[in-house]
């Protein structure tokens, strides 16, 4: 599939941001920074709230008719991409509400209802997001439960570092938050690695199975058009084998390996420092990561434009 740029920087910075908003409705449920005053956690929560936004704004970009946007609120029952739609927009009041609370009547009850109702959404727009493409059948590589949980974990990955990030610029980060990085770290890293192994085996349909011819090869005379159709754009969008396995590496690399390398030790040895770079490292790894989840998946229709096997 062709990688739309507006499409990966949504995926990665909306996942951010709701990865932050979880995180934040978290640890002030459970009070594992219970120095953070409500003008703290409505600075942060906001700032939740922009990197949410931005990345939505950024999705449009890749509609060829953005007037007509409002068309994926309207079919919740059906379409995962309607649900997350739905979600998105009901979690802007909830949240905001939540951060009302907490500013007005610091924490009480319902703070301690709406927190949680912000955690839970985030990650139901989360799962919605994911379950767009793994809800697919026509392309194997999307259609796994490898990609909720890759897209889930990869944004509390992201969130946690982001959120370590701003609570040590106001000196409340606690070890907690900073072991949580860690397994999200190790987590997020395994679940990559399994997904790409899995990925690289031969199964799911072939150009044979497709024509219900099984007992010899079948090499098509006719590939179709190879001109500038949407089909060759969209769907048979080819990369180089080699530089998707450097690719690969690039984003374990940067995604978790260098952030767990700056982030590991003690908690007085982690500084503003190391957590701003351990971010950028793993925005960027997470970045190429999304990029190859496009890149990597074969549609079927390639089947029928020469393609032997998806």
């Amino acid at each position: 599939m062709h990688p739309a740029l507006s499409v990966i920087f949504f995926t990665v910075t909306a996942g951010t941001g709701y990865g932050v908003l979880f995180l934040l409705g978290l640890i002030r449920i459970l009070g594992m920074v219970p120095e953070m005053s409500p003008d703290q956690i409505v600075t942060m929560g906001l700032v939740g709230l922009v990197l949410i936004t931005v990345g939505l704004l950024s999705s449009t970009l890749h509609l060829s008719n953005p007037k007509n946007a409002w068309r994926s609120f309207t079919r919740f029952k059906t379409s995962w991409l309607s649900r997350e739609a739905v979600f998105a927009v009901t979690f802007y009041p909830i949240c905001l509400l939540w951060m009302a609370c907490e500013w007005f009547t610091g924490h009480t009850a319902a703070s301690i209802v709406f927190g949680v109702l912000t955690a839970g959404l985030a990650i139901t727009v989360l799962v919605c997001t994911s379950m767009i493409y793994a809800s697919l059948k026509t392309i194997r590589q999307w259609h796994t439960p490898m990609t909720p949980v890759n897209f889930v974990l990869l944004g509390i990955l992201l969130g946690s570092l982001f959120l370590s990030l701003m609570l040590a610029q106001q000196s409340l980060l606690t070890s907690h938050l900073l072991s949580l990085s860690l397994v999200l770290l190790v987590l997020s890293a395994l679940a990559k690695i399994v997904y790409f192994y899995w990925i690289g085996q031969p199964a799911g349909p072939t150009i044979n199975t497709a024509l219900g011819f099984t007992r010899a090869t079948v090499r098509l005379l006719d590939v179709g058009h190879s001109s500038d159709t949407f089909h060759n754009k969209e769907f048979a969008y080819q990369v180089d084998r080699v530089k998707l396995i450097w690719l690969r590496h690039i984003s374990i690399g940067l995604a978790f390996l260098l952030p767990l390398a700056l982030i590991r030790g003690p908690l007085d040895s982690v500084g503003f420092f190391n957590l701003t770079l351990a971010f950028i490292s793993a925005y960027a790894g997470v970045f190429v990561e999304r990029w190859l989840f496009f890149a990597e998946a074969r549609h079927v229709v390639n089947l029928y434009h020469g393609m032997q096997r998806t």
